[in-house]
């Protein structure tokens, strides 16, 4: 999540606040809570010490307006109740329905099909004439379909979408098949802090200019898969704000259907000697700029994303000119405007808002990257004055749709070059739980999201007071009347990523905890969402992109969600710190083989720096430890203790519990990175090999992991002075594993989960 947002409790020791008291129940069966109920919305729910809670009227009122159900009055509820009725009328149809391959297919009970003659049109053309069935006691349903895909129902007069998807995803083990495997592991990398600082020796002023980028990617995938990995993890390539590189938490995006312009590498645009052009046309300032961006170790978003982009501009222009628009570069024209035609309607309007948020940056003007302070004007992408503007400032709409087409070619050739150096999955994009309510994708898909509401969580025992992660959200209601329009857009373009995708809270396929603006977090309410349809829009997107799906599903867990995980073949997350019981960490038999196994994830510290206490240290510092940092530590001594003893239960690790010293617990500085901590070094080992020898279809290992890192990406509720996703790797991305202690990482993750030779 992104750097403010935290995750609703997992199993921890953490010291537990005082519960809340529970909420008295509604005396009265009102309008308003029956409207809420019918809606989806949970008007009751049980907090995290099982006390019974209802969810206030005024806190109703906001989410049932968000969702386009209007509540003032009790004739506003009984207007909203019909319209909801009427959804569920004799007749009625929603524009998509899902069914399961070789199963029957249910049609609304209400529809009262029963008995009718229908036609089924296939994607590959075929024409199915089917009778659905008559017994009106139940469901009517169509004979089984065995083509999987996206179908025309044609019946009573109605023409509607039928989804037939597979009964599960595409698996991890389908994967793995092909090289006739059935663990694997991979590795997880944050893209930005990836180094690309010699891949050119020869030109000192070539290199990422502080931020990493596509290249050093597609450079990383082939390391790793040498030493058996199937899959490279990525932090989320969602596009940001261009207009605003400050804003660079990868779980806040403007918007989840295109992607992040300040990861493109500027030489794979044009080459290494167009990019050694445009920094020497641009002077000695940009090139020293250049260079000292190039050499902190940590991201400076703000000075580094203008230079990137700057740098971005003067190609595109290079490439616009007449020069370069003939010979070898002909065919990239033709690419250009194929991109643009397949990305439609959808990819111009994210282009216009990149536009015209520029266009007011460029003023100086106050919110300009919030389309909801735009006025009338900017109210959606069709007004006359954004149609006006587009007519005005083509030139700088074509550069951000140039920039979109450089991003998803950099990014398909890193993930060709995973899939040519032998890694049977490849990418492993990540989807965040949402997207800003002032981006992009809200604006342009307005219909679909709930405006005026975010995610979050209600409160526990990691935050008592609730939280709210500032993301927009898709309405339930929305989603079912506009056919998953949006939702599919949506997964396909995270899809299109690589070979698998991680999807971010994915608990929100059930239920999200949704909190009206101007309200505190606790005042929010679950809203449910079609928890099967999408599953199964999930699965059907599954197959026919041939990518894994992994769902992250730490926290607070509705009964019999993990079940349906399991059946739809979307794989858990399981990490080491939470896999224990009353008698201390779980041995990896006891570990589950539906879910990947994690040393950790970039919420939570790394192995070094748990074993050091970094991340206390932090909280420390900076005020966020409510227990006392001699409680804290005293915790972790303990912690450590327990571990070690698994450990060496295992025999996977020997002899007294390493000291940890006083100095690496104190050594916390933002802009210290330091190097692999040896007093760690034995633990990281140890760890490794546990989380290798979990049943686990793929154990992910971060590439901080490997390395013996002690700082995490992120500390959840924290930003400054924490540098939350800036930190940068300590080696040029060829250099990586020069060390022997990584190496001798990477071989030991190969060798325990069989994945093929490489000792050398």
């Amino acid at each position: 999540m992104s750097s403010t947002l935290m995750r609703e409790a997992a199993p921890s020791r953490m010291s537990a606040p005082v519960p809340r008291p529970a909420t008295a129940p509604a005396t009265h069966e009102s309008d308003l809570y029956r409207l809420a109920r019918k809606a989806g919305i949970a008007v009751q729910w049980t907090d995290a010490y099982d006390q019974p809670q209802v969810v206030q009227e005024d806190a109703l009122r906001a989410i049932l307006a968000a969702l386009g159900l209007p509540c003032a009055s009790p004739g506003d509820c009984r207007d909203s109740l019909a319209e909801l009725d009427r959804e569920q009328a004799v007749g009625y149809l929603p524009p998509l329905l899902t069914g399961v391959l070789h199963q029957p297919v249910a049609l609304p009970m209400h529809s009262r099909l029963h008995g009718l003659s229908c036609r089924v049109e296939l994607e590959n053309g075929a024409r199915l004439m089917l009778l659905i069935s008559s017994d009106l006691n139940r469901p009517p349903t169509l004979p089984p379909i065995d083509v999987p895909g996206y179908h025309r129902l044609l019946v009573a007069g109605h023409i509607l979408t039928l989804a037939i998807a597979p009964a599960r995803c595409y698996t991890i083990a389908d994967a793995l098949a092909d090289r006739g495997s059935e663990r694997g592991w991979a590795l997880a990398a944050q893209v930005y802090g990836l180094r690309s600082d010699s891949l050119n020796p020869a030109r000192t002023i070539y290199g990422d200019g502080g931020i990493g980028h596509f290249g050093a990617l597609k450079a990383l995938a082939p390391m790793a898969a040498e030493y058996g990995a199937a899959a490279l993890a990525m932090s989320p390539l969602h596009a940001m704000f261009a207009a605003d590189p400050g804003r660079s938490s990868p779980y806040s995006p403007s918007s989840r259907l295109f992607l992040n312009p300040f990861l493109i590498d500027p030489a794979g645009i044009l080459g290494e000697e167009a990019q050694a052009q445009v920094l020497a046309e641009g002077g000695s300032e940009m090139i020293a700029a250049h260079e000292r961006l190039q050499q902190a170790s940590l991201i400076d978003w703000q000075r580094a994303g203008a230079h990137r982009l700057t740098l971005l501009r003067r190609l595109y222009a290079l490439f616009r000119t007449e020069q370069a628009g003939q010979g070898q570069h002909a065919h990239h024209q033709a690419a250009f405007k194929a991109f643009q035609s397949a990305g439609g309607a959808a990819l111009h309007a994210h282009a216009l808002y990149e536009a015209y948020s520029h266009h007011l940056a460029a003023q100086g003007v106050v919110g300009g990257c919030d389309w909801r302070q735009w006025g009338q004007a900017g109210l959606h992408p069709e007004t006359p004055e954004m149609r006006a503007f587009a007519e005005q400032h083509a030139g700088e709409i074509d550069f951000h749709l140039f920039l979109q087409w450089q991003a998803a070619h950099q990014l398909g050739q890193a993930q060709q070059a995973a899939r040519d150096a032998g890694m049977p999955i490849g990418l492993i994009a990540d989807l965040a739980v949402g997207a800003d309510n002032g981006g992009s994708q809200a604006w342009s898909h307005q219909a679909e999201i709930a405006a005026g509401l975010t995610v979050g969580a209600p409160p526990d025992r990691l935050a008592p007071q609730g939280q709210n992660w500032g993301l927009g959200a898709f309405s339930p209601l929305a989603l079912r009347r506009t056919g998953y329009q949006g939702y599919l857009a949506m997964l396909r373009a995270c899809f299109a990523q690589g070979g698998g995708v991680r999807i971010d809270h994915v608990l929100g396929l059930n239920r999200l905890w949704l909190v009206p603006q101007g309200l505190d977090a606790d005042a929010g309410a679950y809203v449910s969402y079609p928890q099967q349809d999408l599953l199964r829009l999930i699965a059907l997107e599954s197959w026919r992109h041939r990518a894994v799906v992994i769902g992250e599903d730490l926290g607070t867990v509705p009964p019999g969600f993990d079940q349906a995980l399991d059946t739809a073949g979307v794989a858990g997350i399981r990490v080491l710190w939470f896999q224990r019981d009353k008698t201390g960490f779980l041995p990896p038999a006891d570990w589950s083989d539906q879910a990947i196994a994690v040393t950790t994830t970039h919420d939570l510290p790394t192995v070094a720096g748990w074993w050091s206490g970094a991340d206390i240290a932090w909280r420390d510092r900076l005020g966020h430890l409510d227990e006392g940092v001699a409680a804290a530590q005293e915790q972790r001594s303990q912690d450590r203790r327990q571990l070690w003893h698994s450990l060496v239960e295992q025999g996977r690790a020997s002899g007294p519990l390493p000291e940890v010293a006083q100095a690496l617990v104190e050594e916390v500085s933002e802009e210290h990175h330091p190097a692999t901590l040896e007093d760690c070094a034995i633990a990281v080992d140890a760890a490794l090999d546990m989380v290798a020898a979990t049943p686990s279809p793929l154990a992910v290992v971060p590439v901080e992991d490997i390395l013996g890192l002690s700082q995490q990406p992120n500390l959840p509720g924290l930003t400054d002075p924490h540098p939350n996703w800036r930190r940068r790797l300590p080696a040029d991305t060829p250099q990586l594993f020069a060390a022997y202690a990584a190496r001798a990482r990477l071989e030991r993750l190969r060798r325990v989960r069989g994945c093929g030779p490489k000792e050398t």
